[in-house]
């Protein structure tokens, strides 16, 4: 197996050969906190391949996930990776490509357009039934990429950049995978994580029944579950896990795209990896730490105050002095860096424990089912004698109140169980839900029914994805929507005792996938929607949503076991063509009088000490012209002894940030704000900044840039 990461390093993918040295395995113990012992290889179980590829306009661009107009993108904390493993089983027959997404969520946009390039590539080899992509849930990344009206509004409409580049990133992750095919093992590890997740629905969660909850104990999920992927020598080639966490470490008053806490994660384990060595090629790790049942879970573990007063919220609705706006949780950090890095760094610690440990290997097929389901009519059987069915899409009051990670505007509330004669009037405008909708959502008070609006194209979805794959005695659950904890410990519950039943081994694992293959907003229980808080008025499809997602995902858990086939479903529609966008584009940009593009506003001091900040300025340019897609704005480059310089951090890395703002609108004047935070342990030596950018003149025409600033020391 190869691993094609394109990274920022360097633009070409390095291939070499490595010998197998355990020493390094026994050192890596004493490394991590918390970190002991490890396993080595048994003989090839199957083929594993896997690759990762970075997107993403950096500006101008609203942000996906607050759903706040105003949270545009304006410069890049981390950037965003598309994280491909293919799982083909050893006699040559079925295979299953599952991705890992840097994004808030797929919409079915996306996903149709990637597996039309697929297969025109691979000849059908890869399709709709075998193709997963599973968002990480990161609210601090270009939107606009829904094919569904809802979902662009805030972004302006369609946003082609954001949509080009998210399809490019992961047909070409999908493509580096297939190229590095190669026999493998895999082992799975479970392991509990503290203190990185809370309940921020925990009144909703409540209303579960009793006996229910007392089989868990807490109301999230602390598991942790890792899949361990090693070659036939027992060399180290890649990672998944799946952990329960929001990616809304990042608040909703951050501008620089960023891959959120799952995101440092996956940096922390592949620069680890890959530094240490011992892997099947060097330089060639992939980690991805992948989304779960998140749907009422948060990240900003001290939980919601009164920002003006610092008392906590009320806890029903979410409000302080009744206003939503007010009752804000925050993350164990001084800050949402800082937050951000802690909860990235437990999820990178309990991932290397787990990882390191012995696990167990997985046996058996690998194999997939895949069909599409209308779920506006799903006939639901809640008993021998009584059938349910769900709703058309609606979006309750509360789903305007946000969440405690981000509240809402014009003082909404969660918990609301009623309407206002104001918003009714204002959403009637739009569309007025029939008796039928009002019934069939019912308490859920409707403040936009979206199942029912069909101009200019449909607000939601109505056609979704629902797919399971098999690894062993490994299943992957990929819903299309955000799960609460007790959503997903049901449907995981359902898919195991369904699989065990027809056949497969009493110690089955199966794991939810979340927010794969399209977006279909959040799924909660029964129970938990009858309180109407944030995430049951965003459960569109009604009451009955959830039971219904389990009926689908236990027939193809049946179909699976007994190795028969499903239905494919009716097919979606494709909405690209119909896409409206009211996003300006570029006009041009201008460097002052007398000033060229790359000079610098602020240069850096003749020295610093590690641990230290670097800021400086450059005049530049809208960094829309060029997405510098797996290249860079900025490099941080060490003085070798032959005077040549090394590369040392670009704008993927934690220790960078790229600012752009705007200088003269009128003008089209901008700047550049890059800082470096130099480590603790950074080298002394001589250092400098670079940074590129591309022009884009009054008459269109594009034209490349860069600057620099003076040599620096870094001394301690």
């Amino acid at each position: 197996m190869q691993t094609q990461r394109t990274g920022q390093y360097d633009r070409k993918a390095r291939s070499v050969v490595f010998v197998h040295n355990p020493s390094w395995m026994k050192r890596v113990g004493k490394c991590l906190r918390d970190v002991k012992g490890v396993r080595s290889s048994e003989t090839a179980g199957g083929k594993v391949s896997l690759a990762a590829r970075d997107w993403g306009p950096a500006a101008e661009v609203n942000l996906m996930g607050y759903a706040n107009p105003s949270q545009t993108a304006n410069g890049i904390h981390m950037r965003q990776y598309s994280r491909a493993f293919v799982f083909a089983d050893k006699s040559g027959g079925n295979r299953f490509v599952f991705i890992s997404t840097d994004s808030c969520m797929i919409s079915q946009g996306v996903k149709l357009e990637v597996i039309k390039q697929l297969k025109s590539l691979y000849n059908g080899l890869y399709t709709e039934r075998n193709v997963g992509i599973s968002g990480t849930h990161t609210h601090s990344g270009p939107g606009g990429f829904h094919q569904y009206l809802l979902y662009d509004i805030t972004s302006l409409g369609f946003v082609k950049e954001s949509f080009d580049a998210l399809v490019a990133g992961i047909v070409e992750s999908i493509k580096q995978a297939h190229e590095s095919l190669r026999p493998a093992n895999i082992y799975v590890s479970v392991g509990e994580l503290q203190d990185s997740n809370i309940n921020r629905s925990p009144t909703a969660y409540l209303l579960n029944p009793e006996a229910e909850r007392q089989r868990y104990k807490y109301d999230v999920d602390k598991n942790m579950t890792l899949l361990r992927i090693e070659d036939a020598q027992g060399l180290s080639i890649g990672m998944i896990n799946w952990f329960a966490v929001h990616g809304t470490s990042m608040n909703n008053t951050n501008g620089l795209i960023s891959s959120d806490n799952k995101g440092y994660a996956s940096q922390l384990f592949e620069r680890y990896m890959e530094a240490k060595g011992g892997l099947s090629i060097p330089g060639r790790f992939v980690a991805a730490f992948a989304q779960s049942n998140l749907g009422d879970v948060s990240p900003n573990t001290k939980g919601p105050h009164c920002i003006d007063s610092g008392l906590p919220c009320d806890i029903l609705h979410s409000t302080c002095h009744g206003k939503n706006e007010l009752c804000i949780a925050s993350g164990p950090g001084k800050d949402m860096y800082e937050s951000t890095q802690i909860i990235g760094r437990n999820q990178f610690n309990k991932a290397m424990e787990l990882y390191l440990g012995s696990g167990t290997k997985l046996t058996g097929p690998v194999d997939f089912r895949h069909t599409y389901v209308d779920m506006t009519n799903v006939q639901v059987k809640l008993n021998g004698t009584t059938t349910v069915k769900t709703c058309k899409p609606a979006m309750g009051y509360s789903f305007a109140a946000g969440t405690t990670d981000g509240p809402g505007a014009f003082n909404f509330q969660q918990g609301t169980n009623s309407t206002n004669p104001f918003w009714n009037f204002i959403s009637r405008l739009i569309k007025a839900p029939t008796q039928e909708q009002v019934s069939c959502q019912k308490p859920k008070p409707i403040l936009l029914d979206t199942g029912e609006i069909t101009f200019p194209y449909l607000w939601s979805p109505q056609i979704v994805d629902v797919q399971l794959f098999r690894v062993g005695q490994f299943a992957i659950i990929l819903p299309p929507a955000e799960f609460t904890t007790m959503s997903g410990r049901r449907t995981r519950d359902a898919v195991t005792q369904t699989l065990t039943a027809n056949g497969l081994p009493p110690d089955t694992l199966s794991v939810i996938a979340g927010l794969s293959n399209d977006y279909a907003d959040y799924v909660v229980t029964f129970e938990e929607y009858q309180e109407q808080r944030y995430e049951g008025a965003s459960t569109i499809y009604g009451p009955h949503t959830l039971q219904a997602y389990i009926q689908k995902f236990q027939e193809l858990a049946v179909a699976i076991a007994k190795g028969s086939q499903v239905a494919p479903g009716p097919n979606p529609p494709n909405l690209l063509d119909k896409q409206i966008s009211f996003l300006p584009p570029v006009l041009y940009d201008t460097a002052p009088i007398g000033r060229n593009f790359g000079d610098l506003r602020k240069d850096a001091s003749p020295s610093y000490t590690p641990g230290s900040v670097v800021e400086v300025t450059f005049i530049s340019a809208n960094p829309r012209n060029d997405l510098k897609t797996n290249d860079t704005f900025l490099t941080v480059e060490q003085k070798q002894a032959d005077g040549t310089w090394k590369v040392m951090f670009t704008d993927r890395d934690w220790e960078t940030r790229y600012k752009w703002e705007i200088e003269s609108l009128l003008l089209g004047e901008s700047n550049a704000i890059i800082r470096w935070d130099i480590p603790e342990h950074m080298q002394d030596g001589t250092y400098r900044i670079r940074h590129f950018g591309t022009s884009k003149s009054m008459l269109g025409t594009m034209k490349p840039f860069e600057g620099k600033t003076r040599e620096f020391l870094v001394k301690t």
